[in-house]
Parts: structure tokens; C-alpha cells; sequence
């Protein structure tokens, strides 16, 4: 037996004979049977990880609420059994399977053990597998889905999560991540396949299959020849003076984007040698997170004063992630928001585009999508320029699944952003892509340079063309799902009245609430929300006489409550200091009356 499934703590156990193949987990349980840690065995044991939209994500170790060679194989069982219920043609068709560099030792679990194991479960019941021979970026997996026609993809990574997590992350034949039912469908097939089939742990008869593919050159290469359409100055590439570093954060990201750079013919970026190779230590940062801003990107900031660089660029460890610094004349470096880098690549995208259709006609086809959490800006933009803009849920399977509809309708879907630093500037990945954002965004940059503009100065053009977008955003750290509970409960039931939202914060007149908890819209007719809602989460947007937005809602992978601000002025009010000041302000109104952080005990984000 396997000493990964002892069965569920507080439930009736559920045994099952499965060999010891990997002794690194048992001998874990072992020891902690021997100390009587009650309270740690019953966090490994006590819960099944929840399979949902995401996939995946915990921690490495022993035990079915963490990721180990034993809930690899039970979740890819489950998963396979689904596709073979959904597709006919699964054995003609196939499945992709990427990794990232993550590894956790003390378990004997990584990310390249895992992709084997769920290659050896598809493989024993006849279904062809690419699997990736080398580390992969996420997006490469999206894009094999799409390009070889498959019927899904599996990328195994934690992004940016700290370095004991794991991940397994789901694609769907359409190229996009799953969305409902499908992880309910998937989760269910788990459930009904926990004992493993005979050849789901070898992984070495598996590697020798017929079965098995290697698609890494092929989609090295078709990846790049794709992103080239989206180069559209290459004589300004070629003889531009911009000096650009580059980190990866110890992820994937450096030969990949190196190559991105190459197929826009600009010059490599400077690598952050300490930063540069797949370390699943992560040993020079904190968090291996680039939106934490200043603190992942010291080494980056030291090389580029060194070499004269005015620009840093950084993925997250799985590279779908892009975060850019730029030097400021007064010798600071500025971090951009993903807002900010929003305005700059959407403005970028479109100038490009219409460059390429001068036809006043052919931006009726043209759509551009972001999260409703995320800034405003690309709406102000398309009101000006007569485009689409439309707002998804939270997170890239919602924007992945809208462009996917929309091409298929015939419509070009040109750009997506979420406000974490993520952006799809090519439709040939429907998922978020810090590769080739970056290539896109070296180009953006060496053409500013030769009309003597920086980032800075062409994000304020933006602004003082479609109007200031300033936003804050930021999170507060709750443990207790009791307080979360209540503190979303009272703010639908205001001053005790049952159903009733606030109609004003402080100072602050509330002129609109949307509730994508309940379903509840002031602003339309009916009083229902048009996007889809979810009593599995809290989400509440509050809008604000003054032009401001609010959103607060919980996250699905962390124990925090998020709050999204942001200040749209019409263009024309310049005054930053003031809006600055009035979004200050709304804040401090919001994280007074509405989280009531001191009486519910949350702790502000870590500074």
C-alpha cells in the first residue's frame, strides 16, 4: 500500500493496495506517524484537493490535499475517462503535455516526474501524447493544442506560486482553459477513478511507446514563425540603441525569450546571470512573483545601471507573465502597473493595426478584451477609435474562451490583459503569454526611442488623449471563512436591511452595484448581471458618482480579500494630483466602512 492515501481523516477510510513506488512520501508519513503529528497528518489527509477550473494547485508533498506522484495519476485517470466520454476521436487526436523547472526534493515530486506520470496513464489506454523532452513556457502549450488540433493540454506548474507548490493546469480542444462544467465533469471522473490502473506509474515503458511524441522542435519553431506577424518594424529592430535587460525570475523564460527576440530581429536583452537558469529554489527572491515590483527585480535594476539600460523586463517563472521597469531621468526606476502596461500595449497594438488597415471600415471587426477587475482604459480607448471592447470575468479562461468565440464568428481579436501582469498580444495563444509580450514590447520600446519618447512619457499621451485611468489595487490577509462570510453578507444586508446594498461610502455617493455572487445588477433593467455569476466565490463592484470603480472579491488560490480601485476622468482633467488624491481618499472610505478591518481582524498585504 501506498502511505498517500491513508484514506480521509473524519471520514470512513478509504483503503486501497497500491506498490510503494515512490518510498520519499511514504517514509514522510512514516516519520510523522512516529512523532503523532495528528495535526499534520490530518492536513495532507483530511481533504482531497479540489479540481476546478484552474486545475490544480498545492503543495508537494504526502497526502491527497498535495500534489504527489498518486494524485497526479488519480486526477489524469479522471481526466482522461472525461475526454473519452467527450471525444470519439481521442485516440486519433491526442493530448499535450508541458512542464515547468519546479522541483521539491524532501518528496521526490517536480514538474518533469509528474508530466511523465500523466503521459504514462494516457499512453496505457491507447492515446497518443506530445510531451514536451525539455522545460516549456505555458503559452507553448495552448499554442500545441491549437496548432496539432488536439483534443486538450495539460501544463504542469505553480506560475509564480512560493517554491514547495505545484500545479496542473487544463486546456481544452479550443485552445483556452476549461471553464464550468468541465472541471465538475472532470472532478467527478476523478472521484470515480481513485484506484490506479496497472501501467499508470510506468513512466519508463510509457517513454518508449509509439505513442509518445516529442513536439519541441516543431513547436519551437512554428511558435516563433507565428508571433512574427506581429513584428511590424523590423528595419527599427535591427539598428535600435535600446539597451534591455531581461530576467526569468529562475523559471523558464530566458532561451525562450532570447528566441522571441531574435525572431523580431532586435538585439538580445542583458540576462540577469544570477537569475537566468531554472532553479526550483528560487534562491535569489522572496516570492519568484515579478508583480511584487521592486524587491524580484534588485538584480535587474544593478545590471541594468551597469550595462546603461533604460528598460528591465521580467516573466514569472512559467513565463505567461510580463512585468516592465523603466529608469526614470531622475535615476528611479518606475515599475508599471498591468493597468498601465494594459494602455501602453493596447495604444501599441492598435497603432500597429491601423498602420497595417487604413480601411476606416475594417476596425468594425475589431475587438479587444480585458477582466472587470482590470482597468477601464481599452474602453475609453475603443469609444475614441470606434472599435469593440468587452469585459470578461476574472482570469484568462474567461478572455481565452470569448476571443475563441469571436474568431470563430470572423471577428480579429487584436488584444487581452488582465490588470496581474498578464497579456495576450497574439491570437495564435489564447491564454495569457509573457514571450511573446515581450518581443511585442521590445519593439514598442525601440520605437519610442527613435521619436526620443520613453514608456513614461507615451503612457501619459494615452492618458491625456482617452482620459487618466488611476487605480490601486491591493488585498487584505483572512484566514477565517466565517469573517469573509459576513464581512460580503453585511454588505448586502447594509444597516440590517435585508437585500440592501450601501448607497454611499464616507464622503462618497454609490451610483451602481453589481454583485456577481448573487446575480444582482442595479444597472440593468431587470436587475440581473449579464456575466456569468458564482455563489462558490464573493464579488461585489460598487460605482462611484466621482467616475471611480471598486471591486472587492476573494481569491480562488490564497487566503485574501482583493480590492480593485480605480478613477476613470474624462479626457481633459489632467489634474493627477487631485485625482490622485480623490482615489486616495475613495480607499481609505472603502477599507473603512466596507472591510472594517480592524473589527474583523485582517491583515493589511505585507509590505
Amino acid at each position: 500500500w501506498d502511505a498517500t492515501n491513508l484514506g480521509h481523516i473524519g471520514e470512513r477510510p478509504r483503503f486501497m493496495t497500491v506498490k510503494v513506488l515512490n518510498p520519499k512520501t511514504a517514509s514522510m508519513v512514516q516519520e510523522l506517524v512516529k512523532e503523532k503529528a495528528v495535526e499534520a497528518l490530518k492536513k495532507c489527509f483530511a481533504s482531497r484537493m479540489e479540481f476546478g477550473t484552474a486545475g490544480l494547485r498545492a503543495a508537494m508533498g504526502p497526502g491527497i490535499s498535495c500534489m504527489n506522484d498518486l494524485t497526479i495519476i488519480q486526477t489524469t485517470q479522471g481526466f482522461c475517462c472525461y475526454l473519452e466520454q467527450s471525444f470519439g476521436n481521442l485516440k486519433e487526436r491526442g493530448v499535450v503535455i508541458g512542464y515547468d523547472a519546479r522541483a521539491h526534493p524532501p518528496s521526490g515530486g517536480s514538474s518533469k516526474r509528474f508530466a511523465s506520470l500523466a503521459a504514462a496513464v494516457f499512453i496505457s489506454r491507447g492515446v497518443p501524447v506530445h510531451l514536451f523532452s525539455d522545460i516549456t513556457p505555458t503559452p507553448f502549450v495552448p499554442f500545441t493544442v491549437s496548432h496539432l488540433g488536439l483534443c486538450a493540454g495539460i501544463m504542469v506548474t505553480a506560475s509564480h506560486n512560493p517554491k514547495q507548490d505545484n500545479g496542473y493546469k487544463v486546456y481544452w480542444e479550443n485552445g483556452a482553459q476549461i471553464v464550468s462544467p468541465h472541471d465538475k465533469g472532470i472532478s467527478k471522473a476523478i472521484e470515480e477513478n481513485l484506484e490506479p490502473w496497472p501501467e499508470s506509474w510506468n513512466t519508463e515503458e510509457a517513454l518508449k511507446s509509439p505513442l509518445l511524441k516529442d513536439p519541441y522542435q516543431d513547436v519551437h519553431t512554428q511558435y516563433f514563425k507565428a508571433i512574427q506577424k506581429h513584428c511590424h518594424h523590423r528595419e527599427i529592430n535591427k539598428s535600435s540603441q535600446v539597451k534591455i535587460v531581461h530576467t526569468s525570475v529562475h523559471g523558464v523564460g530566458h532561451t525562450f525569450v532570447q528566441s522571441a527576440f531574435k525572431a523580431f530581429d532586435l538585439h538580445p536583452p542583458y540576462a540577469v546571470e544570477e537569475q537566468k537558469d531554472p532553479d526550483p529554489e528560487f534562491p535569489t527572491v522572496k516570492y519568484p512573483n515579478p508583480e511584487e515590483g521592486e524587491g524580484v527585480l534588485t538584480l535587474s535594476f544593478a545590471l541594468a545601471d551597469k550595462e546603461g539600460a533604460s528598460v528591465v523586463l521580467a516573466n514569472d517563472p512559467d513565463a505567461d507573465r510580463l512585468a516592465i521597469a523603466e529608469k526614470q531621468e531622475s535615476g528611479q526606476w518606475r515599475v508599471f502597473s498591468g493597468n498601465e502596461l494594459g494602455a501602453l500595449l493596447g495604444w501599441w497594438i492598435f497603432h500597429c493595426w491601423r498602420q497595417q488597415n487604413p480601411d476606416t471600415a475594417a476596425v468594425k471587426n475589431l475587438y479587444m478584451l480585458s477582466s472587470t477587475v482590470s482597468s477601464k482604459i481599452l474602453r475609453a480607448i475603443a469609444l475614441k477609435e470606434g472599435f469593440h471592447f468587452e469585459e470578461t470575468l476574472t482570469g484568462f479562461k474567461w478572455m481565452g474562451n470569448r476571443a475563441r468565440d469571436l474568431l470563430d464568428q470572423g471577428k480579429t481579436v487584436v488584444f487581452a490583459f488582465e490588470e496581474a501582469i498578464g497579456y495576450m498580444c497574439c491570437s495564435a495563444v489564447l491564454d495569457k503569454d509573457g514571450v511573446s509580450a515581450a518581443a511585442i514590447a521590445g519593439e514598442m520600446v525601440s520605437y519610442l526611442a527613435t521619436k526620443n519618447i520613453s514608456l513614461s512619457q507615451q503612457l501619459t499621451t494615452i492618458y491625456e488623449e482617452y482620459g487618466y485611468h488611476i487605480s490601486k489595487n491591493s488585498y487584505f490577509i483572512c484566514h477565517d471563512q466565517d469573517v469573509i462570510r459576513s464581512l460580503f453578507d453585511r454588505l448586502r444586508n447594509y444597516g440590517g436591511q435585508k437585500d440592501s446594498y450601501p448607497t454611499e461610502c464616507g464622503r462618497f455617493s454609490i451610483s451602481a452595484v453589481r454583485d456577481l455572487t448573487t446575480g444582482y445588477d442595479s444597472n440593468q433593467t431587470d436587475k440581473k448581471a449579464v456575466l456569468p455569476t458564482s455563489r462558490s466565490s464573493q464579488m461585489i463592484t460598487f460605482t462611484f458618482s466621482n467616475g471611480g470603480v471598486a471591486t472587492m472579491r476573494t481569491s480562488g488560490t490564497e487566503p485574501k480579500i482583493k480590492y480593485y480601485t480605480e478613477l476613470c476622468a474624462a479626457p481633459g482633467n489632467s489634474d493627477v494630483t487631485h485625482l490622485k488624491k480623490e482615489l486616495d481618499d475613495l480607499v481609505d472610505a472603502i477599507v473603512e466602512n466596507f472591510f472594517e478591518p480592524v473589527k474583523n481582524k485582517l491583515q493589511p498585504k505585507p509590505e
